[in-house]
């Protein structure tokens, strides 16, 4: 199932794309499994990334006025963040909800949406993240759930017990010693480095773009795996998104029409293994668009109207 979640936010103030063709390492990294030990610094770094891109992207694309932005200091690079506690409370719950899905695997694209002035709330922008080529982040102690009845037959006996234990702890002591080399393994220095090109290349590109009407909203939307589930649940976090924002399926094969836009812009492919991840800009057509209000199989987070003033 293909499925998009967003969040919005109202300012105070006023082809496809990437390169498809990958080297045949590029593919094989693809499917990487890290171990958590690993999993855990590399997703809460490209968090971070994500974070410091989303206050990047609110400075220049004069969301809020400048005003309210300080200068801090990331990735060796000085970036943008927003003085205002609603707003770093919104993107900051925004970014765990996305973590979330992060490590089930379950994310294809990331996207900030800018919304037109309301009524017609036109999409005029797409800043992209495309994660799909992502590794898988392991996660300890998963496994099938067992009923009672299994759990009781599955159970050794007294004469078992022991020896089980003995190879339980083996193994895990197996398992801690890979995961180990696995993350000694990774050059956080090229990681870094990537990012660092990654976030100025995202400013030059945010920068150069054309002026936003006034009135602009935003949204954080994601883009979900075909296998992947609907993050639905309680509490929920994400809603669905317009059917005009949500991927064509087989289903619905013509779906979609607010996504691609008329032009689209690449700004950075970052290859630090094992980050494998692109970016561009997809820019609306200045024409109103008719938003069809349906919602199929796409999820949204909360409106950007719910943050204080």
């Amino acid at each position: 199932m293909s499925a998009s979640a967003s969040a919005a936010a109202s300012p105070s103030s006023q082809s496809h794309h990437h390169q498809r063709e990958q080297d045949q390492q590029d593919q094989d990294q693809s499917g990487l499994s890290l171990p958590l030990i690993a999993a855990t610094p590399l997703l809460t770094t490209f968090t971070s990334f994500l974070t410091i891109a989303i206050h990047s992207l609110l400075y220049h694309r004069n969301l809020y006025p400048p005003t309210s932005f300080l200068t801090a200091r990331a990735f060796n690079l000085p970036v943008h963040q927003s003085r205002h506690p609603g707003v770093c409370a919104w993107v900051n719950d925004a970014v765990s909800a996305i973590s979330n899905q992060l490590h089930l695997g379950a994310v294809q694209r990331i996207v900030f949406v800018v919304h037109g002035s309301p009524p017609q709330r036109k999409v005029c922008e797409r800043w992209v993240f495309d994660v799909e080529r992502f590794p898988a982040w392991g996660t300890r102690g998963e496994g099938p759930v067992l009923s009672a009845a299994e759990s009781a037959e599955a159970a050794p006996t007294s004469h078992q017990q022991q020896p089980q234990e003995e190879d339980e702890l083996m193994a895990e002591e197996v398992e801690d010693a890979i995961a180990s080399e696995v993350a000694d393994r990774l050059n956080w220095a090229d990681i870094h480095e990537a990012l660092r090109g990654a976030l100025q290349r995202l400013a030059y590109a945010a920068q150069g773009a054309g002026k936003l009407p006034s009135g602009c909203t935003f949204t954080l939307a994601l883009e979900l795996r075909e296998e992947a589930e609907a993050p639905i649940g309680h509490p929920q976090p994400w809603i669905p998104s317009e059917s005009h924002l949500q991927p064509p399926t087989k289903q619905k094969p013509y779906q979609g029409e607010s996504r691609g836009g008329v032009a689209t812009r690449p700004i950075r492919s970052v290859r630090a293994d094992p980050l494998f991840f692109e970016c561009w800009l997809e820019q609306g057509s200045p024409d109103p668009e008719v938003v069809n209000s349906n919602t199929s199989g796409v999820v949204t987070n909360t409106s950007s109207e719910s943050i204080p003033q």
